[in-house]
């Protein structure tokens, strides 16, 4: 769910902005020293945290939501007491639940950038490790704040009569929200395979690359000549130190932690291709190691064997034959979307629409002119992990730019009443909190003017 347009912060997706400006304000936390704003509990909000997350905000918000230094730190010391109660009541966050989100991440700042190249840049890495090792401190607290809410709100609940009211009172003040156009779209995807001939080519290439490196060739110069992996002439192959835990892929940390120093891996497949790892060293609970990652090719012939397969897909459905989702079920080959009708999720909200104009750019372009029921036409695409396909977009369902109305949009105004009442539970919580947490203001806030009672400890 979006957020409509308002003249306050509440909406607009405050634990994204926090998360985006957070990557920039750890660049200034590396280049000066900061004077601290804030103690509460254990966390600390900065100087320089302050004026980033206000950029932020005013450039997320299109300059519509302006917010003042007090303004701003307050929004920051409700998620730090957030974080610091859900750590008091033992709150637990899996590692998976961080990777996924991390790994989300940079799939969302890639597709802003164009690549991971220049998301390293933007934001002042120094490698993509080094990202992810704060995108997951990040994403980690971003984490404990959503489920200390969600402990915190967990028995909330609103009846119909309470969305009456609230759209009523919304009514009465003038105040209904401008429901954007929104789609809700699926997909039927062919996946180009590369010809059996090709994968063992790959696997007996690796296989002897493995043996002239234990015969005491260069493991990185073979990578550099060799690998498909973009990072290879910056690193030679090398992936520096992971853990268990590291967003790698499955495959990768099963072969990396089963080899002994200095061994090599057999060939092994993952999402990204056929890899081989070298062991360069064990490191407490981590493993320095190298890799080799080659792509098979797809020949010219295959890719128009599965255009034209998905040509006769839309035949089908275009004649009456299927409907869309029986075509799905049939032949679709995107484990992702196959057992729910093709229909794509939203990846930032986990919803099954998507805000018309702040889709991807290219996804815009294809289904922008299209109405409910149409078919888009047959396009190619391909994943950053390699993999070429065929694909065709069906539009569901679409809505136009509208004022808010009780019956067509129950749905959105029964979350909108139900956010609002969990948001006044947090507000009564916090007010309680607030009384029992340490908190310290830095001198140049004491004069802020809060709507809560921040400054107990200061008195």
């Amino acid at each position: 769910m979006m957020p409509f347009k308002t003249k306050t912060l509440k909406n607009t997706s405050i634990l994204f902005t926090f998360f985006l400006a957070s990557l920039g304000a750890v660049n200034a936390q590396q280049t000066k020293v900061d004077g601290v704003a804030v103690v509460i509990g254990e966390n600390i909000v900065l100087d320089s945290d302050i004026e980033k997350f206000k950029q932020e905000v005013e450039v997320r918000s299109e300059g519509k939501v302006t917010i003042s230094n007090c303004e701003m730190l307050e929004e920051l010391m409700q998620q730090k007491l957030l974080a610091h109660h859900a750590v008091v009541d033992s709150v637990v966050v899996s590692q998976s639940d961080i990777d996924g989100k991390v790994q989300r991440s940079i799939d969302y700042f890639t597709n802003q950038y164009g690549s991971e190249e220049k998301v390293i840049e933007a934001y002042g890495f120094n490698d993509i490790d080094d990202l992810r090792k704060e995108l997951g401190r990040v994403q980690k607290e971003n984490l404990l704040i959503e489920k200390e809410q969600q402990k915190i709100t967990e028995t909330i609940d609103v009846t119909p009569e309470e969305v009456r009211v609230y759209f009523k009172g919304l009514k009465d003040k003038n105040e209904l929200p401008e429901i954007p156009a929104e789609v809700e779209i699926a997909q039927i995807v062919l996946k180009a395979e590369p010809a059996k001939e090709e994968n063992d080519r790959i696997i007996n290439k690796l296989n002897e690359i493995k043996k002239q490196v234990e015969n005491g060739a260069s493991f990185k110069l073979k990578a550099i000549i060799n690998s498909d992996d973009p990072s290879v002439a910056k690193n030679g192959g090398s992936m520096g130190v992971i853990t268990k835990e590291t967003g790698f892929v499955k495959e990768f940390k099963e072969a990396a932690f089963s080899l002994e120093e200095g061994e090599i891996s057999e060939p092994f497949k993952s999402p990204f291709g056929y890899h081989i790892v070298l062991l360069n060293k064990i490191r407490g609970n981590g493993r320095d190691v190298s890799h080799i990652l080659m792509q098979p090719e797809i020949a010219d012939d295959k890719l128009k064997e599965t255009k034209e397969a998905a040509e006769k897909v839309v035949k089908e459905i275009k004649e009456g034959k299927l409907t869309f989702e029986e075509a799905v079920k049939k032949y679709s080959e995107d484990d992702e979307t196959k057992n729910n009708g093709g229909l794509i999720i939203n990846p930032y909200t986990q919803e099954t629409t998507f805000e018309l104009t702040r889709m991807p750019p290219d996804l815009f372009a294809r289904i922008s002119e299209l109405k409910k029921g149409d078919l888009s036409d047959i396009f190619y695409d391909e994943t950053r992990e390699g993999e070429k396909m065929y694909k065709v977009i069906f539009v569901k369902d679409k809505t136009e730019t509208h004022t808010a109305d009780l019956v067509k949009d129950y749905v959105r105004m029964q979350q909108f009443a139900l956010a609002k009442k969990k948001e006044e539970e947090v507000e009564k919580w916090s007010k309680d909190k607030i009384q029992e947490t340490y908190i310290k203001l830095g001198n140049d806030y004491k004069k802020c003017t809060f709507k809560k009672d921040w400054k107990k400890s200061n008195k």
